[in-house]
């Protein structure tokens, strides 16, 4: 009997494929890459035409000599590692390190790990790709130029364990740009007003809103101008109805997942960062053991450009929502596509459950909490995208009088269809409150006036969600580079994040400051982009890697040079506080280290006192009326507890506020997640009320 032996990438996903082949197949996984370049060096040769220099990852000799044993016995080995560049690379690095013979090795990929599908996958190998291994080795490549040029300059010239990157300093910019823009930016006053009207003898009234003066929008931008037109509106003689008009709308049904959609969502609903969205969905997508299953992958491969979905999937699908909601639900086609790229990764299908008909209810004591949220939110969203369009009846009534036009309108649901399934709550029924009996030509009166102030708002700050929309709209990285260049600015202390909104930092806003200035195309957004487009170009065989390389080093080592001549030593001064240190008497300063802001005496090194940094909330202890602090536990996760500790013990897993519950006076707490609320703990309170936030919060 022939042996087949199968390399992956993880053991995971090495137990799911095991139980879809035969006795004859051996199935290893490689643990990820098993080459890089030196960490300790550039590791690339500028001189012979930007050759790279791999190495053997350290601690994957004893995995290497296991698989060289099993290349031996094996008459063909299939290279199963993912559906992109990344996997592609990792296969190409397997062959070169293994001394692969040409004649029995054959890649071979598939978007969802199901038996047919890996089946079909070993029926259709085919040769690795080596436009997509270029692609990857002329991004590795660019990426280790620009970090390991740029990074020495910073630690010289700033303060040691900075960073620079091709995407991740284009990002960096985008934050600062935004912080710019809030910074800059001058509030205006505006006043709207609504009138209240009636009918005479039919009840109900109507509130509308004034839309038109003589014509043309009205600007009201002061108390007085507002005063003014209330007084127009108050000795205007007659108001009567001009136009009723009924009519129809759709709701359209929501794309399928992509990862950066996805990142999204799960932010917003589940409030998981992108490096969590994207460690949870290799999870489900690399295979769970799930009752009466046993280990299977959930959902389809998760770093993907693409809305397209097979046709096999829609099908079932549409059986699927047969089933449990009736036929009138099932979408004509759910096909639709945005405006589809021509990216590498859109040569996938959408995010989508591998298995339709394994609703979230089945599998939710199989998995962790966090698989369940995940898989439910890809499982709902991918059914919704299956669905027809949530139907509605609509009416607008506008009302004249004297060069004036109200105008008021709503909505009525008439058919819920996706929003059975899911709703992303990007618009709410707001059904129109109208006069009994209201018809074109009715005289109306005026019962009431309701001016409203309002402010002009600033743009809000990115999110982790919203950042990554916008380096997708601005094709800053690709699908697998989101969620590591967010956490490489938070990490190295360039951004801060307080209530999901991202700040810039002093460290951060300097950064920025001297790359923009030095490494104009570095921060550069559009040119980024242009280099994503080029790596593009790569993978599709029109232009070799090298010279995408070569035209790039060309403007930018001279950058480098006048960086390292002409940037003078920046003194970044560490934050001095009000804590004293209990060894030498100095103030002790703030600094950043890995793990976050921790006190460290000015006096080092002759003295090394060093203490946590805990933030403090706007609440007091219920126990002693000390100050509490946000603190964390050793795996991470966050509780409060009193500055007074260990004399005071106080605790809670909940926010406290200093803020009573109305109903019993009890201490209220706050609940954070898509909406938060203050709430009672007492027993039989029950008592709860949402706390009205702002867009940057």
């Amino acid at each position: 009997m022939a042996r087949n032996l199968v390399i992956v990438e993880s053991p995971a996903k090495a137990k799911t494929i095991k139980k879809f082949l035969g006795s004859s197949y051996q199935v290893i996984a490689s643990n990820g890459h098993v080459r890089d370049l030196p960490k300790s060096q550039l590791g690339i040769d500028i001189e012979n035409d930007f050759e790279p220099k791999y190495i053997t990852i350290r601690g994957k000799g004893d995995l290497l000599a296991q698989l060289r044993k099993e290349v031996q016995k094996s008459d063909k080995i299939y290279l199963a590692t993912d559906p992109d560049r990344e996997g592609e690379a990792i296969s190409w690095h397997l062959y070169q390190v293994l001394n692969l013979a040409e004649k029995k090795t054959r890649r071979i990929t598939f978007n969802a790990i199901t038996k047919d599908v890996v089946k079909g996958a070993l029926k259709n190998a085919r040769d690795i790709d080596e436009n997509l291994v270029d692609a990857q080795q002329a991004r590795r490549v660019l990426d280790r130029i620009v970090g390991y040029q740029i990074s020495p300059i910073l630690w010289k010239k700033v303060k040691k364990g900075l960073s620079a990157g091709r995407v991740q300093s284009a990002t960096l910019k985008l934050v600062c740009d935004r912080e710019e823009e809030i910074r800059n930016f001058t509030e205006e006053e505006f006043w709207s007003i609504d009138g209240l009207f009636k009918k005479e003898n039919a009840k109900g009234k109507l509130k509308a809103r004034l839309n038109l003066v003589e014509g043309e929008k009205p600007t009201i931008s002061s108390k007085e101008e507002a005063g003014e037109m209330q007084t127009r509106i108050r000795n205007t003689a007659s108001f009567v109805v001009d136009e009723i008009r009924h009519g129809h709308r759709s709701r359209k049904q929501p794309l399928p997942f992509t990862t950066s959609t996805l990142q999204q969502e799960a932010s917003s609903r589940l409030n998981f960062t992108p490096a969590k969205t994207m460690q949870i969905a290799q999870q489900l997508y690399e295979g769970v053991d799930v009752k009466g299953h046993g280990t299977i992958g959930l959902i389809t491969y998760l770093r993907t450009d693409s809305t397209r979905i097979s046709e096999e999937a829609k099908e079932s699908a549409f059986a699927q929502i047969e089933a449990l909601y009736g036929k009138e639900y099932v979408g004509e086609d759910s096909g639709r596509k945005k405006t589809e790229n021509t990216r590498i990764q859109d040569a996938h299908e959408a995010i989508r459950p591998t298995y339709c008909d394994i609703q979230p209810s089945e599998v939710e004591g199989s998995l962790t909490r966090d698989q369940f949220r995940l898989y439910r939110l890809i499982w709902e969203r991918f059914m919704a995208s299956m669905m027809r369009p949530a139907e509605y009846d609509t009416m607008l009534v506008r009302i004249l009088g004297e060069g004036l036009e109200f105008s008021a309108s709503g909505s009525r649901q008439t058919f819920a269809g996706f929003l059975r399934v899911y709703n992303d709550g990007a618009e709410e029924e707001s059904e129109l409150k109208s006069i009994e009996g209201l018809a074109k030509g009715d005289s109306l009166v005026l019962t009431d006036i309701e001016p409203e102030q309002h402010f002009t708002q600033p743009p809000a700050r990115y999110t982790e969600a919203s950042l990554v929309r916008e380096m997708e709209e601005n094709g800053l990285g690709r699908p697998s580079t989101y969620a590591p260049t967010i956490a490489t600015i938070l990490g190295r202390g360039y951004v801060t994040k307080e209530k999901k909104a991202l700040y810039v930092t002093e460290l951060g806003d300097l950064v920025d400051q001297i790359i923009a200035e030095y490494f104009t195309e570095i921060v550069d957004v559009g040119f980024t982009a242009l280099m994503e487009t080029r790596l593009d170009s790569v993978e599709e065989g029109k232009m070799p890697w090298k010279q995408v390389i070569r035209e790039f080093y060309e403007r930018f080592e001279p950058e480098v040079t006048e960086a390292m001549e002409k940037l003078e030593k920046v003194e970044l001064k560490d934050e001095e506080t009000d804590e004293i240190c209990e060894k030498c008497g100095r103030h002790m300063v703030l600094k950043l280290g890995r793990y976050g802001k921790f006190y460290a005496c000015p006096g080092f090194p002759e003295c090394r006192n060093a203490k946590p940094y805990f933030e403090f909330i706007d609440a007091h202890c219920p126990d002693c009326g000390g100050r509490l602090q946000i603190k964390r536990t050793r795996k991470g996760r966050i509780y409060y507890g009193c500055e007074k500790y260990p004399d005071c013990s106080y605790m809670s897993w909940d926010r406290p506020t200093d803020e009573t519950c109305p109903k019993c006076g009890e201490r209220l707490y706050e609940k954070g997640g898509r909406t938060r609320r203050l709430f009672c703990k007492a027993e039989g309170c029950g008592y709860t009320r949402e706390i009205e936030t702002t867009e940057e919060e």
